[in-house]
């Protein structure tokens, strides 16, 4: 490989001839030699720089301490990143340091050295026209950048991924529940039979679980839209120009169309990343929920002619390499283990939002790492589970009405008739000697043929239904 010679305040580095950075990327590389291939810095935190950088340059512009042409310049560089032109050059890992420093520097050398070759320049030429630091970096610092990264990269995943995908699905059950809310089923407790409800009722549960989910999601977004930028090192604002702030955010809201506000306080900002914590339990809430519905569905769905039985779900692949004409729930399967990856991506970012040690918390990469793979994870999950499982989804009232004729809780009904030790006696009596409950009713005298038939009513059992 050819090489050029960069220079930062350590040293001169060998930097591969052609690449758009400079001396700092190529020591995050050569010195983080951790999951390279895996573990890339996500690419919606290199555009969530490109914004703010943007937005940076325009400020400072505004301000009178950077020129048009250099603003000018800068902003044209991001556009390319925001286009996805530039991906090659960013390519640091997570496992870095906990401020973010390295991709800061990272992006701001990316901007610089393609900025120097857009205004006419050359990679080898040994003054660039824009500096890193001194025009890409200007009125900030690592630890007000990358916490607005954060913020602007976790914002617009919830709102554009994450979010839709759960009211996609949210939507499809409750037609679903609508549809279904008639059709009367055996309702079971811990794991056994128990009243019944219908399956319009059982679906009307996952529905508010969804709808409280995405509350919880939408009531975090203030706090999200707070931006770290204008804290530079500590939270006072050194080396900002007057207004900065305030400014950068305005441009930040405009770039992005998302509605971002200068953070309040910036000590905080910087110290603690509790939005993100925030953020992510409810995302974690959301996991909950999505466990307990796909379990739900693939036990429901259980059989064909083995199991459950009471809910059909599309057939959508072979599911044995040996057992001609299995067919499994892997929808059901794969939205049970992303619930299970985000419940463990929680950890981490409980553990990384708890170490905001004085005035920086530096567990920033690996919390935003997580994050937004929870965020995809939940989003891309629900819409596959939507499309390939729930769409389909449709009882099967044969199954269902054998379980509810077979149900040895339909004497709960009785209870306000006879007590209930007497209908106790009649369901353990019918269950010891095989017979229904209304023989053994019967049969021990409590009830007449008639009154069983006119008390014992499923479809009574099931509370108001609108």
């Amino acid at each position: 490989m050819e090489y050029r010679i960069e220079k930062d305040t350590m040293g001169e580095v060998k930097v591969p001839v052609d690449a758009y950075y400079g001396a700092q990327t190529q020591r995050s590389i050569d010195n983080f030699k951790i999951a390279q291939d895996i573990n890339k810095m996500p690419k919606e935190i290199i555009k969530a720089f490109a914004y703010l950088k943007k937005a940076a340059a325009l400020t400072n512009f505004d301000a009178g301490v950077l020129s048009k042409e250099k603003s000018d310049l800068i902003g044209k560089v991001c556009d390319e990143i925001l286009a996805d032109k530039l991906n090659d050059y960013f390519p640091l890992v997570v496992w870095q340091t906990g401020s973010g420093t390295q991709s800061n520097m990272n992006v701001n050398e990316v901007v610089a050295y393609r900025g120097h070759v857009l205004n006419g320049g050359q990679l080898s030429d040994k003054e660039k026209f824009l500096h890193p630091n001194d025009d890409v970096n200007k009125s900030q610092s690592s630890n007000d950048t990358f916490p607005t990264a954060m913020h602007i990269a976790a914002y617009k995943i919830l709102i554009e991924t994450t979010i839709p995908g759960i009211e996609k699905l949210r939507d499809t059950l409750a037609a679903k529940s609508k549809e279904f809310m008639r059709v009367v089923k055996i309702g079971r407790t811990h794991f056994m039979d128990a009243t019944p409800l219908t399956v319009g009722q059982e679906f009307s549960g996952y529905v508010s679980q969804l709808n409280h989910g995405l509350k919880a999601i939408k009531n975090t977004l203030a706090h999200l839209s707070e931006l770290a930028l204008g804290g530079t090192a500590v939270g006072t604002g050194i080396n900002t120009p007057a207004g900065y702030s305030e400014n950068v955010a305005k441009h930040i809201a405009t770039l992005t169309g998302l509605p971002f506000i200068t953070a309040e306080n910036k000590f905080e900002a910087l110290a603690a990343h509790d939005a993100i914590v925030e953020a992510h339990g409810a995302l974690k809430t959301v996991a909950v929920s999505l466990m307990k519905i796909a379990n739900d569905i693939r036990m429901l769905s259980s059989g064909p002619r083995s199991g459950i039985g009471e809910i059909f779900i599309p057939d959508n692949e072979p599911g044995s390499s040996i057992m001609p004409g299995k067919v499994n729930p892997t929808q059901c399967e794969a939205l049970t283990m992303i619930a299970a990856q985000v419940m463990g991506n929680d950890v981490a970012i409980s553990v990384g939002g708890s170490m905001g040690h004085f005035e920086l918390n530096v567990f920033k990469p690996v919390m935003i790492y997580n994050f937004l793979h929870s965020a995809r994870l939940i989003g891309d999950g629900c819409v596959s589970f939507n499309d390939k499982c729930a769409i389909g989804l449709a009882p099967i009232e044969a199954n269902i009405k054998k379980h509810v004729d077979n149900s040895l809780m339909l004497v709960t009904s009785l209870n306000t008739k006879i007590g209930y030790y007497k209908a106790a006696e009649i369901a353990q009596t019918a269950h010891k000697e095989g017979t229904t409950l209304k023989e053994m009713a019967v049969k021990l005298g409590y009830v007449t043929p008639e009154e069983f038939d006119a008390w014992v009513r499923p479809e009574d059992m099931v509370g108001k239904i609108d």
